[in-house]
């Protein structure tokens, strides 16, 4: 979870189900939490019964929040894995308008860290590799003639990029 310093909720990529039955009650722990970090100077506390790790990056405060039953450590490496990815995607620029202007790259860095509450990755080049992947040059299918050999030979070249493209990526 993403706030700024207003209580504004720019984004808000979760990477698990959402603990609270209805959206008031969502912006009422979001607003007492920022309340209560504005005030800290640590990086972690337990609020609402949950445990909170939290970054401020210039004029956005970037939250991890966990059940008191997670592991601290490993919540605190979540967060300096989005917190990372983001200066790299970002080329150190995070604050609240790139954030909602590139809200596709941080849900996708969100989802690329941990899904379902599960962690799959916390290395910001890697996450940073598969949130930021340019393009390929693809082979428009609409002027090939399938039934020609130069055709055949161009859709077998695509296949072969695309599975080879996937098997490096690990899919």
């Amino acid at each position: 979870m993403c706030c700024d310093t207003d209580t504004d909720r720019p984004t808000a990529p979760t990477a698990s189900q959402n603990p609270y039955p209805d959206k008031t009650a969502q912006t009422r722990f979001e607003k007492g939490l920022l309340a209560k970090t504005a005030k800290q100077t640590g990086d972690i506390l337990l609020y609402d019964n949950r445990i909170v790790l939290y970054k401020m990056e210039s004029d956005v405060a970037v939250y991890v929040v966990g059940s008191v039953d997670d592991n601290e450590i490993l919540l605190y490496n979540v967060l300096l894995a989005l917190r990372d990815s983001l200066h790299l995607l970002f080329k150190q620029s995070v604050d609240k308008r790139t954030i909602i202007e590139n809200y596709d790259l941080v849900s996708l860095a969100v989802d690329e860290i941990c899904d379902d509450g599960v962690v799959l990755e916390t290395d910001p080049t890697i996450i940073v590799q598969r949130c930021s992947k340019a393009p390929s040059q693809d082979v428009h299918l609409g002027r090939i003639d399938p039934f020609s050999e130069q055709g055949v030979n161009n859709l077998a070249q695509l296949g072969k990029a695309k599975l080879t493209d996937w098997l490096r990526q690990g899919l």
